[in-house]
C-alpha cells in the first residue's frame, strides 16, 4: 500500500517498510525521556525542564486550540524553527489515516447499509465499523474460497451476525467472556426469527439460515486457534477442542478481528502463519498498552512486540508508562507507603462526576431552602470520610488532562460563573483530590501535611501541563504507526507466498483505530 498525505514513506515491500521503521527509530530515540515519562510525576520531577526551554516559553502562552492541534501536525508561524521542524518531521513519519477507497483496493467488494434488525444495539461508531469490516472480510473470504470465518474476540457478536445472516458465511464467534457468548446467541435467535419470516415471504423459503456458532475460552492462544481450525463447527466449549492442524484437513478459514485487544491481534497473525487451514486474516488492532514486550518479564518468542526480525534487530524497546496513579506529593509525608508503590486509581473523572453531583444537589437545596452561598460552599468542602470510596474507579490508567481539568472545572450545572467560582474554586478541588487519594489508601492526613502549601508550590507550573502533554501526545500516532509496521513487516518477511497490506478502512472521525492489516496466502504452505 502506498502512503498518501504528508507521509513520504511507503510500505509496499519489506525493504520499504524497514526503511520507514528505521526512520521512526532514529527519530524517537532522543525523545525517550518524553515517551517513557510517568506523567503522574509531572510536578515532583519537574518534567517540563527536560523540554527545550524556548519551546516551553513559547507554548505556555499559546491558545489551547493551537496546543490541541500539535498531535495533528499543525504548527504556527511564530513558533521557533526547531519546534516547527520537530512537529513537521514527526508528522511526516505517521501513517496517514484518511479512509482508503476500498472499492479500488478490493474490486467487487459489496458494502451495504445494515438494516435496523442487524444494527440493533449498535451506536453510530459500531455500525460504521461493522458495515465496513464485514464487507472487507466477505470480499477476502470469497477471494480465498473460505468455507468458514472465525471472529476472534467477537464481543456481542455484531460482526459475526452480519457475516452470517447478511453475507451467509459459516462463522464461529469466539470470545473469552461467557456472557458475551450468551448475548450473541440470544441476539442471533432474534435476528433469525426476522430473517425466517422474510424468507417465508420470498422464493427462498427453503434455504436454511446460517447462524454463528459461539465458543468461549478463557485464554486465546495459537494452539487454541489451531485446534478450532481443525474442529467441526459446533457450540461445544473450547476445552473440548483437542485436535490440531494436520495434513489431511482441507478446511479453508479466515481469521477476522474488530479491535482485537493487545496480544490477541498478534496471536491472529501468528496463527495465520502457522496453521495451513487459515488462508487469510483481517485484523484491526487496539489497546497497544496491553501488549507484552520482550525484555519486560516476557519470553521473546511469545511477545506481542516486537514481531518482526527487522524491529528486533533495531534493538529498541518501548515499555509503557505506569497506569498506577500514586499521589506524587505523598512521598514527603508517607515515605514508607510510597515504597510499596500503591495504586490510587483513576480518580480524576470519578471525583469530577461526584463534584458535579454535589454542586447540583447543593444548588437545588439552595433554591428550596434559600441557603447562602457560604453555607453551600462549607457543605461542599467538608472533611473527607476516611473510608475507601466505592465511587472511585479502579482503572489504573491516568490522564494528566483529567488532573488539569480538576483545576479548571467547568460544571454543566446552571449556576452562574460567579457562583461556580465561589462554590468550586481551584484549591478546594485540589484539596478534595488529595484527601480522596488518602482515603483510597486508607490513610489519615497528618497534621503536618500542608496541602495548601503543596498547591501553592505547583500552581504556577500548572500552565505547563498543556504544552507538555501536547508534545507528548504527538508521539501517539507515530508509535502506533511503528507498532503496525512491525506487524506488517513480520508478514512481509515470510516471503512471496504472503500478500499483506495495511489499510485505513474506517472513517477516522468515527473510529480512530481504523487501520486493518489484511494478509492472504498465495500458495500452499
Amino acid at each position: 500500500m502506498s502512503s498518501n498525505g504528508c507521509c513520504k514513506y511507503s510500505c509496499e515491500t519489506a525493504s520499504e517498510t524497514l526503511e520507514w521503521i528505521n526512520a521512526i527509530v532514529d527519530f524517537i530515540r532522543p525523545y525517550s525521556f518524553l515517551t517513557d515519562a510517568h506523567v503522574v510525576n509531572f510536578f515532583k520531577d519537574r518534567m517540563w525542564e527536560a523540554i527545550d526551554k524556548e519551546w516551553m516559553d513559547c507554548l505556555r502562552k499559546e491558545a489551547v486550540e493551537n496546543l490541541l492541534q500539535i498531535p495533528g501536525g499543525v504548527v504556527q508561524d511564530h513558533w521557533p524553527a526547531s519546534l516547527k521542524k520537530f512537529i513537521v518531521t514527526l508528522s511526516s513519519l505517521v501513517l496517514p489515516r484518511q479512509q482508503q477507497d476500498l472499492q479500488t483496493v478490493l474490486p467487487g467488494m459489496n458494502m451495504t447499509s445494515l438494516n435496523s434488525v442487524l444494527s440493533t444495539g449498535m451506536n453510530w461508531k459500531k455500525k460504521h465499523e461493522v458495515e465496513v469490516l464485514s464487507a472487507v472480510v466477505d470480499s477476502i473470504a470469497n477471494s480465498v474460497g473460505a468455507n468458514a470465518i472465525i471472529d476472534v474476540g467477537s464481543g456481542q457478536g455484531y460482526l459475526a451476525q452480519v457475516l452470517s445472516f447478511h453475507y451467509q458465511h459459516a462463522v464461529v464467534a469466539i470470545d473469552a467472556c461467557s456472557h458475551h457468548g450468551r448475548v450473541t446467541d440470544t441476539r442471533a435467535e432474534q435476528i433469525k426469527k426476522y430473517y425466517a419470516a422474510q424468507m417465508r415471504k420470498s422464493v427462498s423459503g427453503n434455504r436454511s439460515l446460517t447462524v454463528p456458532k459461539t465458543v468461549t475460552c478463557n485464554v486465546m492462544s495459537i494452539d487454541m486457534l489451531k485446534a478450532l481450525a481443525d474442529t467441526p463447527l459446533h457450540n461445544d466449549n473450547v476445552s473440548l477442542l483437542q485436535s490440531s492442524c494436520n495434513a489431511d484437513n482441507r478446511s479453508s478459514l479466515v481469521l477476522a478481528g474488530l479491535h482485537a485487544c493487545g496480544d490477541l491481534s498478534v496471536t491472529m497473525l501468528k496463527t495465520f502463519m502457522e496453521c495451513k487451514e487459515v488462508k487469510a486474516v483481517v485484523s484491526v488492532g487496539c489497546c497497544y498498552n496491553l501488549l507484552s514486550e520482550e525484555g519486560f518479564n516476557h519470553a521473546g518468542s511469545q511477545c506481542g512486540f516486537p514481531m518482526s526480525c527487522g524491529v528486533k534487530s533495531a534493538g529498541i524497546s518501548l515499555g509503557k508508562s505506569s497506569r498506577d496513579l500514586a499521589c506524587q506529593v505523598l512521598r514527603v509525608y508517607y515515605p514508607e507507603v510510597m515504597s510499596t508503590s500503591p495504586s490510587i486509581g483513576r480518580q480524576g473523572k470519578a471525583l469530577r462526576r461526584r463534584q458535579q453531583r454535589v454542586v447540583q444537589n447543593s444548588l437545588l437545596h439552595h433554591k428550596e431552602n434559600k441557603c447562602s452561598l457560604s453555607e453551600i460552599n462549607s457543605h461542599m468542602t467538608g472533611s473527607c470520610s476516611h473510608k475507601k470510596s466505592t465511587e472511585l474507579e479502579t482503572d489504573d490508567s491516568f490522564d494528566v488532562l483529567e488532573t488539569t481539568s480538576i483545576t479548571n472545572e467547568n460544571s454543566s450545572n446552571k449556576a452562574t460563573k460567579c457562583e461556580r467560582s465561589e462554590i468550586i474554586g481551584n484549591y478546594p478541588l485540589f484539596q478534595k483530590y488529595c484527601l480522596s487519594g488518602l482515603c483510597r489508601l486508607g490513610l489519615e492526613p497528618l497534621k503536618e501535611t500542608d496541602i495548601h502549601g503543596i498547591w501553592k508550590q505547583v500552581e504556577s507550573f500548572a500552565e505547563l501541563i498543556g504544552p507538555y502533554w501536547s508534545l507528548r501526545a504527538a508521539f501517539g500516532p507515530l508509535l502506533e504507526t511503528f507498532l503496525l509496521l512491525d506487524r506488517l513487516l513480520f508478514l512481509q518477511e515470510q516471503g512471496s507466498s504472503i500478500e499483506a497490506v495495511m489499510l485505513p478502512i474506517f472513517n477516522p472521525a468515527l473510529s480512530p483505530r481504523n487501520v486493518a492489516i489484511i494478509a492472504k496466502k498465495l500458495t500452499q504452505m
